[in-house]
């Protein structure tokens, strides 16, 4: 069994990074932030920030219109001047990604989490970053704190699942979290992945009913 290894993109304003072609599995998920409603923050400030709400909308609508540069730069601002809103630097984290700047888009990911610390598509970018970067413990970590915040959170699982089939070779697991993924996510979603389900229990029956955590593939 064969997984995709091309470096990380993520599509703006789309749920799933693309796959990398028929018959393998996809690059991680890395969920767009559910941030289509703003952040609830007063309506006015007498700071001379203006209203956070408001300012966010605007960003996104930049985002929304494919105006990329300028949505970092809204949210940035919009990120510095209101560090406790976890939305905001979120979409922040996503699209850093989405320019090839991971350690920016850690650091926001990571300001996402420090904000709210059960933001599960802050914490599940930051899997795949780590993920990305040879960090394989660390990417697990997050994974599990983003299924702990929210447990039918599908990208998790399937991230999960892929990093424990690929990198850390733990069978069980992986096929456990596949399958909570297909359950979550339907049978449609990713059909490949009900392929890699039949394979992983074809290895189990052919073990006699137990997979060695560290098989090799």
């Amino acid at each position: 069994m064969t997984r995709c290894s091309s470096s990380l993109w993520i599509a703006a304003l789309c749920a799933l990074l693309a796959a990398c072609g028929s018959g393998t599995p996809t690059r991680p998920e890395l969920s767009r932030a559910a941030t289509s409603t703003p952040p609830r923050a007063a309506a006015k400030t007498d700071d001379g920030k203006g209203d956070p709400q408001a300012r966010f909308a605007a960003a996104l609508q930049l985002m929304k219109e494919g105006r990329r540069d300028e949505a970092i730069n809204a949210l940035e601002v919009l990120s510095a001047d209101y560090p406790k809103l976890s939305g905001p630097a979120t979409d922040l984290g996503i699209l850093y990604a989405q320019v090839h700047k991971p350690a920016k888009a850690i650091a926001a990911f990571n300001q996402a989490v420090q904000a709210n610390p059960r933001n599960a598509v802050a914490l599940n970018g930051l899997g795949v970053l780590y993920r990305e970067s040879g960090d394989f413990a660390r990417a697990e970590q997050c994974y599990q704190r983003a299924l702990a915040a929210q447990a039918d959170y599908a990208p998790a699982h399937y991230n999960l699942a892929i990093l424990y089939d690929l990198a850390l070779r733990r069978p069980q697991d992986a096929l456990a979290h596949y399958k909570q993924y297909q359950q979550i996510a339907g049978l449609d979603d990713k059909p490949m992945v009900a392929v890699w389900i039949r394979e992983l229990e074809s290895r189990k029956a052919a073990a006699g009913g137990g997979m060695v955590a560290g098989a090799q593939k």
